[in-house]
């Protein structure tokens, strides 16, 4: 009986033994990986959509002499219809090229802080974006004679039919932003805009009916037409709000102001003629010109691929 006893107290010493010096070997567990802190330094793409509102609405139209043939009405003759005539084509045409826009972006952010807190930020950005909204309008010009009384055959109506668009419009622009919370980032913006942009006009002259043509002599209607189509380039600046709600997410509200300026363009020549051989009477010529800027309102959202941002923090125990 006191052997077994003996032999169960070594055991159970040895167990002790082997326990207090396994506690003292080294541990095998794995370092814990902490998150990286929050940062908006790297790359980062996304999509916009909002709208957009044409600072310019007016295109301007102008028709001025620039041939009289003396031959058959005299020169008085002639120069008193392309006077005429030019001032019924002559004028301002109402337009409004504004309407949805809708595109992406990819841009790349440096935060000075590295992710602690507030701070500053500064980036670059290139979007691009389809414009769904042309605008075309006519207006209607009574030519009034130079001086009464009318002779017959120069009373005249022009109508001036113009179209103008802003097909697509793009930027790229520098940023820099305060982080006044982590997540949330006020900036300002600016750089190069460009855009492709179309415009066309067309112009139908006539004698109002109080005023008939001489039989024989004039042609009863004329007109001209011509248009432009080419890429603008010019400046935009704005600013706006992006808030981080997801890790790697951020939602943003934008305004924009852009101009990529202005068109000149010839539409031909515009003037009545004599019937039996086809000569003209006169010729005036026919020019239009137009300004594109305004106004960009939009909203987006936002996938930051962090690529150069802080790594993961090793955490031992």
């Amino acid at each position: 009986m006191m052997k077994k006893f003996l032999l169960s107290v070594a055991a159970l010493s040895s167990t002790l033994t082997v326990s207090a010096f396994a506690a003292d070997l080294p541990s095998r567990k794995e370092p814990i990986l902490l998150p990286a802190p929050l940062t908006w330094t790297g790359v980062y793409v996304g999509l916009n959509a909002g709208g957009a509102i044409d600072a310019s609405n007016n295109v301007y139209v102008v028709q001025h002499p620039v041939f009289l043939n003396d031959t058959r009405l005299g020169l008085d003759g002639a120069m008193l219809g392309s006077f005429t005539s030019a001032s019924a084509g002559t004028g301002s045409v109402g337009n409004n090229n504004g309407g949805f826009i809708g595109g992406g972006q990819v841009g790349y952010n440096y935060q000075f802080d590295g992710g602690v807190g507030s701070g500053w930020l500064v980036g670059l950005e290139a979007d691009i974006q389809g414009v769904a909204g042309s605008s075309g309008n006519s207006n209607s010009i009574l030519g009034a004679p130079l001086g009464p009384p009318a002779p017959p055959g120069f009373g005249m109506l022009g109508v001036t039919q113009v179209s103008k668009s802003l097909d697509y419009l793009g930027t790229a622009r520098g940023r820099i932003g305060f982080l006044f919370a982590p997540t949330l980032l006020l900036y300002g913006t600016g750089g190069l805009a460009y855009g492709g942009v179309h415009s066309s006009t067309s112009q139908f002259q006539t004698f109002v009916p109080a005023n008939p043509a001489p039989p024989g002599i004039l042609a009863g209607a004329w007109g001209a037409g011509g248009s432009f189509s080419n890429t603008l380039v010019g400046w935009t600046a704005g600013g706006g709000l992006e808030w981080m709600f997801m890790p790697n997410w951020s939602a943003k509200v934008e305004y924009l102001y852009y101009d990529i300026g202005s068109i000149n363009y010839s539409s031909g020549a515009s003037g009545s003629i004599f019937l039996p051989t086809g000569a003209p009477l006169w010729l005036n010529g026919v020019g239009t010109s137009a300004r594109f800027n305004g106004h960009i309102a939009r909203a987006g959202v936002n996938y930051h691929f962090n690529w150069g941002a802080p790594a993961p923090v090793l955490a031992r125990y």
